[in-house]
């Protein structure tokens, strides 16, 4: 990530480690095109896949249920990354938006709708079943919890097993979002748009209008 933890190049980790990196690095995240990178330019992990390096039995298993959630789900590419996109936006987590604005428009979603997201909105979906699911991942990241008339929506756009793995994706990323907070000191301002890191010696370094989340947080200038 940045000044909180540092990255670590391949040769540097241990056989542990280097088993948690193969399987970022080499599994079906690495297959296909690549919407945004996994590794920076020395090869070290980028983004929350950083921290898990720290606990390589924990952090195998947790790259396992994130790689599930992707590529493992009965839920549709578009609803996977609308619904990530807003745990991105409560979370106020620039470095989960660019990521997944980036893969979102490769599944097709419009600009304009990742805006109604990123804004905290709900956007006019096409789809009904897809507007369901989004309201549904909303109620979950910003309340916790559904209504009776939420559940029984989603669970009928969904499926049971459609809404246990939504639970399961917001879960996952906002859990990603409170790691980009603690090791890449990740904040949010308002809830949403720009974040601030925090050097390691004190103080608040903003970031400037513009500048790319994905590299400012590993302090790639």
């Amino acid at each position: 990530m940045t000044d909180r933890l540092a990255g670590m190049t391949p040769d540097e980790l241990t056989d542990e480690q280097a088993e948690v990196y193969r399987a970022i690095t080499g599994g079906p995240r690495a297959a296909g095109p690549q919407a945004f990178a996994l590794v920076d330019e020395k090869g070290c992990l980028r983004g929350p896949f950083n921290a898990m390096l720290l606990s390589p039995p924990v952090g195998l298993r947790v790259q396992a249920v994130g790689a599930a959630v992707r590529y493992n789900s009965v839920l549709s590419d578009r609803v996977r990354e609308l619904a990530i996109l807003a745990v991105a936006a409560h979370w106020g987590s620039d470095f989960e938006r660019e990521a997944h604005e980036a893969v979102g428009r490769a599944c097709g979603l419009t600009d304009e709708e990742m805006a109604a997201v990123r804004a905290g909105g709900l956007p006019e979906l096409a789809d009904a079943d897809e507007g369901v699911a989004l309201r549904a991942a909303t109620a979950l990241a910003t309340s916790g919890a559904l209504t009776d008339e939420e559940y029984d929506a989603a669970v009928t756009a969904l499926g049971e097993r459609g809404l246990f793995e939504l639970t399961v994706l917001v879960g996952y990323y906002a859990m990603l979002a409170l790691q980009l907070r603690v090791f890449a000191g990740e904040r949010p301002e308002s809830g949403l748009g720009e974040c601030r890191r925090v050097p390691a010696s004190g103080g608040t370094l903003t970031g400037r209008q513009g500048a790319p989340i994905l590299d400012r947080v590993h302090g790639v200038k």
